[in-house]
């Protein structure tokens, strides 16, 4: 598996630190942004999956590609995206309620990709396995099932996992990363986002290359800015970053 984390960032925290690992074997020690890889494209349109019955909508298609076996038994979401606008969605973590406004204007398929995961539980139990805090890249890297923070060696598998298909870049060149915004992790290769993202809690300058799908309200970036003050334990620190000292685990998601 290729490691995800956030490619393309300079610097040290850079192209390592961000970058999702992918559905390889390799740790997450070589990119900061989460990324997932891509391989045969799969679009399918079952009318039953819960991103095509949870909220009507324009019906933006959506090129889901196959990438690896899932992280999770999970299916990829109908071939088209039902949302528009601004969708609400809470995350139930161990440090608190985060209350999110997800942009399906700006970025549909992302929005219904994770709506579709949250629905199946993907998401449940697992923790950020990730954190910067070098000022202009501070970030919470989560969405990787595989990681156990109180495992004696929580290392193995962290950031090496995805939902088993890949989402398109809904990327325009002008994407911004002030504090509170979610953007999608990827391998550093076009088209390669998955399940993992990460949550911005300091203004920071990643390159436009990740999916920006949303923001946290005010309350909730408070509430997370408490949390990531304890600091990482410097895991990637020849890339930046390192496992949070605060675990932050999803104990369930609503959308909508």
């Amino acid at each position: 598996m290729r490691s995800r984390l956030l490619a393309g960032v300079p610097a040290l925290l850079l192209l390592a630190s961000l970058t999702a690992c992918g559905d390889d074997d390799t740790k997450a020690s070589d990119d900061t942004s989460p990324t997932e890889a891509t391989s045969e494209s799969d679009p399918t349109s079952d009318p039953t999956s819960p991103a095509a019955t949870e909220t009507s909508g324009a019906g933006t298609p959506c090129a889901w590609e196959v990438a690896g076996a899932p992280a999770r038994d999970v299916k990829p979401p109908a071939a088209t995206s039902p949302y528009k606008g601004q969708v609400p969605a809470v995350l139930k973590t161990s440090v608190g309620d985060l209350t999110l406004i997800l942009d399906a204007d700006k970025a549909p398929c992302t929005v219904a990709s994770f709506a579709s995961l949250a629905e199946q539980g993907y998401y449940d139990n697992t923790s950020c396995h990730r954190q910067g805090n070098d000022p202009g890249f501070e970030f919470l890297q989560c969405g990787d099932p595989f990681f156990d923070p109180k495992a004696a060696t929580p290392d193995s598998q962290t950031g090496s996992s995805s939902p088993g298909y890949t989402i398109p870049d809904e990327v325009d060149g002008t994407e911004t990363y002030p504090a509170g915004t979610l953007a999608m992790a990827n391998t550093g290769a076009p088209n390669s986002g998955g399940g993992q993202f990460f949550i911005v809690f300091g203004d920071s300058s990643f390159p436009p290359s990740y999916t920006v799908w949303g923001k946290l309200d005010d309350a909730s970036l408070k509430t997370l800015l408490k949390a990531t003050a304890s600091g990482n334990d410097g895991f990637w620190a020849d890339s930046g970053g390192g496992r949070p000292n605060t675990p932050v685990t999803f104990q369930s998601i609503k959308v909508g």
